[in-house]
């Protein structure tokens, strides 16, 4: 019996997503003679019934394009934004899913995405997801597609500002994405020999930075760069995210509990320029002029990756193979070399942060590297 399959990407765009459309519907087509459909702009358009044909024709060629061809948004099933009002569309999702008589849903997203197929599961539907981000924070994984793009494209950027560091006798603050987890500053950190890495796991005191510079300074380096993720905060910040939290948590009243809501995230909106302070007080504690450069959106656009293309490709096809084994509830997981299913109520709503012991961090320490602690 031919399977019907339903597919979406969610979330924030990034490489490796036409990639992996590309292994899911090329191995179900031809390897076990499954028919898609695809689905416009994330949950946005399962809701809305806005389809568009995975003819092979439109495949052809997509393997090295970077975003994705069937668009994508942010948009919750349960939570979405219809004129001006928000609204539960739960029932609309399961019932385009029901329209098209879909086998099966295959969403390629985050943790964001994770938890919403989660959600569409217990729902009755038979869901199957793949993990991608360049942050590499989704839980179960070992990696997720677009991590390898963008870790590429933020080491090139610190390997082009060494030049007009050292020129300048400059500290180059690099702003890289990372709201929790730290895992791209880390790791460009480290390919692009950055003096300092400030990680949201592992709070930092700006004394303890600014004299790791002076440190550099003394022993005769011309420049500094400091690698910083955007959740990145000081030991004192994140003592105040900390207290609000514990509060919050112990409110007894709904009203309490959504005013510690409205202070975290007051100052998750002033923490955005974050950077910009931390450039501002490096330079004055060294006196050693200050640079700051925020890659924003550059890091997961372009064209994939090698290794993004491969695993991509790798997960893409284990998908179809999942589907037609009919092992749904789950997400298909980078294991080693291979790919494993791990049940989506194992990853959804849990982020794989940095260890402050992880092989990464210990490496960075041996050579010199300053975490600010």
């Amino acid at each position: 019996m031919t399977h019907h399959i339903g597919i979406l990407t969610s979330g924030g765009d990034c490489p490796g997503l036409n990639a992996a459309i590309r292994g899911v519907v090329r191995a179900g087509r031809e390897q076990h003679g499954m028919c898609f459909l695809g689905f416009r702009d994330g949950f946005r358009g399962l809701v809305q019934n806005r389809t568009m044909d995975l003819d092979p024709r439109l495949l052809s060629g997509i393997l090295t394009d970077g975003g994705t061809i069937l668009g994508t948004s942010r948009d919750k099933p349960h939570k979405m934004t219809i004129g001006d009002k928000t609204r539960d569309m739960t029932e609309a999702a399961v019932d385009t899913y029901r329209r098209h008589h879909l086998d099966a849903l295959v969403c390629l997203g985050g943790g964001g995405t994770q938890k919403n197929a989660r959600r569409l599961q217990k729902e009755g539907l038979n869901v199957i997801s793949l993990p991608k981000t360049i942050d590499n924070d989704v839980a179960g994984t070992d990696v997720s597609f677009g991590f390898d793009t963008a870790l590429g494209i933020a080491t090139e950027a610190i390997d082009r500002l060494h030049s007009t560091a050292t020129s300048h006798h400059r500290i180059i603050v690099v702003e890289l994405m990372g709201h929790r987890a730290g895992w791209l500053a880390l790791g460009a950190g480290i390919a692009g020999g950055a003096d300092v890495i400030l990680l949201p796991e592992i709070p930092y005191d700006l004394e303890k930075v600014a004299q790791a510079i002076r440190d550099r300074t003394r022993a005769g380096k011309r420049f500094s760069i400091v690698a910083v993720a955007e959740g990145a905060m000081s030991r004192e910040q994140a003592d105040t995210v900390e207290n609000l939290l514990k509060k919050k948590k112990e409110a007894d009243r709904k009203s309490d509990r959504q005013k510690y809501s409205g202070k975290l995230a007051e100052f998750h909106e002033e923490h955005l320029n974050h950077t910009v302070i931390l450039t501002r007080e490096l330079e004055r504690l060294t006196q050693q002029e200050s640079r700051l450069t925020i890659l924003g959106h550059l890091q997961r656009g372009g064209t994939p990756s090698a290794g993004d293309r491969v695993l991509a490709t790798r997960l893409g096809t284990a998908c179809a193979r999942a589907l037609a084994d009919e092992r749904y509830g789950v997400m298909i997981a980078a294991r080693g070399r291979g790919a494993e299913p791990v049940d989506l109520e194992e990853v959804a709503g849990k982020k794989k942060l940095v260890p402050p012991d992880h092989p990464w961090v210990t490496a960075a320490r041996d050579v010199g590297t300053c975490f600010g602690d």
